[in-house]
Order: structure tokens, then C-alpha cells, then sequence
């Protein structure tokens, strides 16, 4: 088994290899002086069962295109098995036609990661799980569930919990945490004028003096969550906290997240973080790196993944 790293989350592939102590594979990931990526595998991958991992987070294209690449020049060198590990599946959010003459891009670049020669998928937390089906190879979708229940136990035990969707669509996913600490069940329910636009109408549950936790799986520009972080406070809840899987922030986000009354923000290492995640004053990052390589290891050993969450 080999691990490469392409350009994205270096750190989150440093973690992923010493936990399942293996060296990185020796290559070169660059850019030409046209912006063109170059990669060049710099030992034998012959025969080998080998992970790139890639998160397809901004500048997107670019870490898209480097796995492509990457992917194209490990089955030229004769690889047996050449698995994309994607912890951050770019383009999730466009996996359905949202209007007249609209792309399902998610689809798109299922079919490039499959042209491009990936014989495996492993990725985390997808926005929707009907984008399993558009691989036509095997496609492995952890949960980072197990990862932010633990931190919601080691930092919230013994308090008077509610967990709150933020909107409809992420009613399952807190349900589902919600019985995983045993706590009660919240929504908010909101409507959305246009993209990246979002305003908070109702609040199902009581949440008056309860210590509301906000779960979601991306957070971009933040403007859902701040909102109805301020609709929980207004409602009169104790302490408002937010865990999040993917922590996209984008644009203003974090300065946004900084004035909203967020006590603190829980975000996975998934994306690497930028010097304004890193200081945020309540913003947190947990890591996947032990998730992700367990999961590796299992796939490799033809073990099975989905016992990791039983």
C-alpha cells in the first residue's frame, strides 16, 4: 500500500500516513509557468495499491485537475489499484438540476475521476447520498458522526442539549446525531430568496434556556448558520455552539462567524485551514486523519468499512 499527497490538505495526508505508519510516496505535484499541472511519480507504483488523497476544496479547479492528473499518471505507471481518497468532494452541492438549462456538475466529475482511471472512491460526509450513484465504481462515503459526537461528549456531558438542524434538508443528519448523544431534536425552518441568501421564519422545539448545537456538513458563507444562530438566541437558548464537517468558509465567513453569537464553531481537518481559520477566536478544527485511515487500511485489506461506524 503507498500514500500520495497532492497539493490540498498536505497535513491531513502527513496525519493519514503516521497513523498507519507508511512513508508518503515521492512525487512531484507542479505548475508549469503557464499554470498547467505536472505530475511525476518519483518511485515504483507497479503492482501497488495506492491512495491519493485530495480534497477538491478552493481553488477548486486546480485541485481538481491535479487530481486528474495524478490519478492519469499512476495508471500509466502501472499501479494495481489506484484509489481516490477525496475527504472534501467539490461540486456536492450541484447534484441536481436546479433550474432550466443548469448542469448536475457532481455527475460531471464522478465521470472525469472515473475516466481519469480512479478504481475506487473514498470520501467523507457527502452533501447528498445519491452521489454515490453516480460513480459507476465502488464508492465508500464515511461519516464524520463518530469523530464530532465524541467532541460534543467530551465538551457538552451532563448539559441540557438540543441538537438543531438548520434547515429541512439536514433534518436526518441531526436526527441521527441527536440519538447518537441522546439529546432532543430542533429545526429550523427558513427560506431561501435566492443563492447564498438565506432568512430564518420558524424555530420547531423549544429551545429556551437549552444549550442549542447546530450541526450541518458544509459550512460556506456562513450566512445560514449565523442566522439561525440568532434566531436560537433570540428564542431564548443558553449558548449556541455549531459542528460542522466541511468548513468551506469562504469570503467573509469567518469575520461573520466572529460577530455571530457562535461560542464556538467545530470544523474537521477535511479542509486545510486558512491562517484566518487558524485565528479565529471560536473557530476549532478536530481531526479525520484517524477516520480516514482506518478506512484505508480496511479497504486495502479488503476489510470491511462500514463495521467503523456499528
Amino acid at each position: 500500500m503507498k500514500i500520495l499527497a497532492c497539493n490540498s490538505n498536505r497535513p491531513l495526508a502527513e496525519a493519514i500516513a503516521d497513523y498507519l505508519d507508511l512513508p508518503l510516496t515521492k512525487a512531484s505535484v507542479r505548475r508549469f509557468s503557464d499554470m498547467e499541472v505536472f505530475v511525476e511519480i518519483l518511485e515504483n507504483v507497479r503492482g501497488e495499491d495506492v491512495f491519493v488523497i485530495q480534497s477538491t476544496s478552493f481553488p477548486a479547479n486546480d485541485h481538481l485537475m491535479e487530481l486528474l492528473v495524478c490519478l492519469d499518471a499512476l495508471k500509466r505507471g502501472s499501479a494495481r489499484r489506484v484509489t481516490a481518497v477525496i475527504p472534501y468532494y467539490g461540486y456536492a452541492r450541484q447534484d441536481r438540476k436546479s433550474g432550466p438549462r443548469t448542469p448536475i456538475s457532481a455527475k460531471l466529475v464522478a465521470n472525469m475521476i472515473t475516466a481519469a482511471g480512479a478504481d475506487r472512491v473514498l470520501t467523507l460526509d457527502l452533501h447528498s447520498g445519491q452521489i454515490q450513484g453516480f460513480f459507476d465504481i465502488p464508492t465508500d462515503n464515511l461519516y464524520a458522526a463518530p469523530v464530532l459526537v465524541k467532541d460534543i461528549l467530551d465538551q457538552h456531558s451532563r448539559r441540557d442539549l438540543i441538537i438543531v438542524s438548520p434547515d429541512v434538508g439536514g433534518v436526518s443528519r441531526a436526527r441521527d446525531m441527536a440519538g447518537r448523544v441522546d439529546a432532543d431534536l430542533a429545526i429550523i425552518d427558513k427560506r431561501r430568496e435566492r443563492a447564498g441568501v438565506s432568512e430564518v421564519m420558524n424555530i420547531i422545539g423549544d429551545v429556551a434556556g437549552r444549550r442549542c448545537i447546530i450541526v450541518d456538513d458544509i459550512v460556506d458563507s456562513a450566512g445560514t448558520m449565523c442566522n439561525a444562530a440568532a434566531a436560537l438566541a433570540e428564542a431564548g437558548a443558553s449558548a449556541v455552539f455549531a459542528y460542522v464537517t466541511h468548513g468551506v468558509l469562504s469570503g467573509g465567513a469567518v469575520a461573520r462567524v466572529a460577530v455571530a453569537p457562535i461560542e464556538s464553531l467545530v470544523i474537521t481537518d477535511s479542509i486545510m485551514a486558512t491562517d484566518a481559520v487558524r485565528e479565529a477566536h471560536n473557530i476549532r478544527q478536530v481531526s479525520i486523519a484517524p477516520l480516514m485511515a482506518e478506512a484505508i487500511r480496511r479497504i486495502s485489506e479488503e476489510r470491511s468499512v462500514s463495521s467503523l461506524f456499528d
